[in-house]
């Protein structure tokens, strides 16, 4: 239903063809990265965009031997550190991890962003897509997802389920989903991730509605009961979970992706370069592997596909942002 650096040898010509007016282009031919590069990451640390865009920073940084730093700006869904991006210098060295949080359903969430993410962002890499996963404490009475659904029906609105925000993709699979059982569950938005996990694991909220990699650590240490993923056919990392559509909601299928990103004007041969390291990387089993133990899975595209999944997930997103009725706190 809903579905995630180099040398040119004559770089500097077509740098000097390609480049945003106002932008300083890289130094000379071949020299590209010259300096650190830097990976903002819009959201606080420890969540799932956190963890995916640290370890893409640091395995880039031991595979291409440049300097990739991590860089938190998080805030206001995400979208501040989006906006970050899209007012630096368009020379390839600010990059962003952009996902369906802040790209696609922020925009329609936060009206008067000076931004649209179709216009003024490059697509430079994707880097994986995840489930959502339905889960509970291990000490829960809920052993499965047909658990909550009887209990919901029994007595509406009085099962709850955090999520790391209001109006998050996290928070509107919440709300799919209710829609898919025909229940009622009262949603509880967090400041991020790691708030909702730990109220989770404190019997504080019935459910959890997380991203995997977010997850991942606690349902490893036993402490998290995974009840569901949210994707059309089982993870890799969790094979042993079921689907929502397997638990009795035929075609339910909801995952999110993350990839990197430029201000728009970045010029094509810096963006051609980064691609090509990225997907280089995500090729190497250990870099699957590394994904694959946060619950993500590796995927390549060209810049081109990446642009083209971001247009279609923002025009589709807005009918669902729409419908469910999410507000800004």
């Amino acid at each position: 239903m809903i579905r995630t650096l180099l040398s040119f040898t004559a770089l500097a010509f077509a740098v000097g063809a390609t480049a945003h007016a106002q932008a300083p282009a890289p130094a000379a031919a071949g020299a590209y990265p010259n300096k650190p590069i830097r990976l903002i990451v819009p959201f606080p640390p420890g969540g799932g965009t956190d963890i995916l865009s640290r370890l893409v920073a640091t395995k880039l940084t031991e595979s291409a031997k440049w300097t990739v730093v991590a860089d938190n700006k998080a805030g206001a869904g995400g979208t501040i550190g989006i906006g970050e991006a899209v007012k630096a210098a368009p020379t390839g060295y600010d990059l962003v991890m952009g996902q369906k949080d802040n790209l696609v359903i922020g925009p329609w969430l936060y009206k008067n962003l000076p931004w649209d993410p179709t216009k003024d962002l490059t697509a430079v890499a994707h880097v994986a897509y995840t489930p959502v996963v339905i889960a509970t404490s291990v000490n829960s009475k809920y052993k499965t997802l047909a658990d909550v659904v009887t209990a919901a029906k029994a007595t509406p609105g009085t099962i709850t389920y955090g999520s790391p925000g209001n109006g998050t993709s996290i928070h509107l699979a919440g709300h799919l989903f209710e829609q898919a059982a025909g229940i009622k569950l009262s949603h509880i938005p967090y400041k991020g991730s790691n708030p909702a996990l730990m109220d989770a694991l404190a019997g504080n909220v019935d459910l959890l509605v997380s991203s995997l990699p977010s997850a991942m650590g606690q349902i490893k240490a036993g402490k998290l009961r995974p009840l569901a993923v949210t994707s059309a056919k089982r993870s890799s990392s969790l094979p042993e979970v079921p689907t929502v559509a397997e638990s009795g909601f035929k075609d339910f299928d909801v995952s999110t992706w993350y990839g990197v990103f430029a201000p728009a004007g970045t010029p094509a041969p810096v963006v051609t370069a980064i691609n090509a390291e990225i997907n280089k990387l995500l090729a190497t089993a250990d870099m699957k592997a590394a994904i694959q133990a946060q619950g993500a899975e590796a995927e390549a595209m060209s810049p081109a596909q990446l642009g083209t999944l971001l247009k279609s997930d923002y025009a589709k997103w807005k009918g669902i942002v729409e419908a469910s009725g999410a507000k800004i706190e």
